[in-house]
């Protein structure tokens, strides 16, 4: 495993060695004594009988007493370990909502600064055809308690990152909690360990420990780039939210190729053929409908496999969806 990153991976390791050190110790004795005994108490005759054996209350007392006492140290040393990974009703020094999506994780913090994965600008390396795209950082401070709250827009994901020793689900419909108290600095990766789909183990992410310093100088550094990002116009904002927070880009195109979904490109204005063999021409309120509800009209020679916006996205980023879409000639 790698370097214990956080306050609660430590407590985690010590827990796991003594685990393995008792568990030693115990398969020595009751192991290293049943071969003791067949070697020493076995029959050397044909006709050689066994003593008559009385019970022994102390050993019998013992070996009930002394397991019990160690499971129960297990019990209550698991459990104490078990409600710092977790601390639910805890409120973090630094709060971020995470969304799982296939195949990519969106961080945003409590101040709306938003942390988009996959980044449109990093695609994964050595794979130029991939429409899995690098992922992106989310910086946390160093020795402050952190708490992100998770939730999936589709499927079921888990978060796991090995150098804090946690992982917790993130599953649609509902919202868990990852606690971690980070005290050590440098890049830690995310992985999803529940398998999700066809790019599951490229789902990943990054999470960067800084001192307080640079936690404060890059989150003003986040800041004044969305003042500036709220000056951009209504196609712009839609790429945005396209290549960003929606993960639009990961299930549908804009150069015309396949993908999960179908191509953006061409769209607006133009015939949809649907899967029950009727069709419509591609407007407002038709792309509406398939942001909300994407199961009412199924295009043909695809999945039904996206998930409902519905309460997710604003009826200003519709709009600006729509606006972008209206580009992509």
């Amino acid at each position: 495993m790698p370097v214990p990153a956080t306050k609660e991976s430590g407590d985690v390791d010590s827990l796991y060695i003594f685990l393995l050190v008792s568990g030693l110790i115990s398969f020595i004795i009751l192991i290293g004594g049943m071969v003791i005994f067949i070697f020493k108490y076995r029959r050397k005759t044909e006709d050689q009988k066994s003593a008559y054996i009385t019970h022994n209350t102390l050993a019998e007392f013992l070996w009930s007493f002394i397991p019990f006492v160690i499971m129960m140290i297990i019990f209550a040393w698991g459990w104490s370990v078990f409600h710092d990974l977790r601390r639910v009703g805890e409120k973090g020094d630094v709060e971020v909502h995470v969304t799982a999506r296939q195949w990519a994780w969106t961080f945003k913090y409590a101040n709306d600064i938003e942390i988009n994965s996959p980044s449109d600008k990093k695609l994964v390396e050595n794979d130029p055809d991939s429409t899995l795209l690098k992922p992106e950082i989310v910086v946390v401070p160093v020795g402050k308690t952190i708490r992100f709250i998770l939730t999936s827009d589709d499927v079921l994901h888990s978060f796991y990152v090995p150098a804090f020793r946690n992982k917790m689900d993130a599953v649609p419909g509902r919202r868990t909690t990852f606690t971690f108290t980070p005290i050590e600095k440098g890049d830690f990766t995310v992985f999803c360990t529940e398998y999700c789909g066809t790019k599951h183990s490229n789902m990943m992410a990054t999470i960067r420990v800084v001192d307080g310093e640079q936690f404060a100088a890059w989150q003003a550094e986040k800041i004044a780039g969305m003042a500036g990002a709220n000056n951009k116009g209504p196609a712009e904002r839609g790429e945005a939210l396209f290549k960003g927070s929606l993960g639009c880009s990961g299930c549908h195109s804009i150069d015309g190729s396949r993908i999960v979904g179908p191509t953006f490109k061409g769209l607006y204005g133009n015939k949809r053929d649907f899967a029950d063999g009727s069709s419509v021409t591609a407007d407002d309120a038709y792309i509406k409908q398939s942001i909300l509800v994407p199961t009412a009209k199924i295009v043909a020679g695809f999945p039904p496999a996206m998930s409902s916006f519905q309460g997710r996205i604003k009826e200003d980023e519709i709009k600006d969806i729509i606006e972008f879409i209206k580009t992509l000639k």
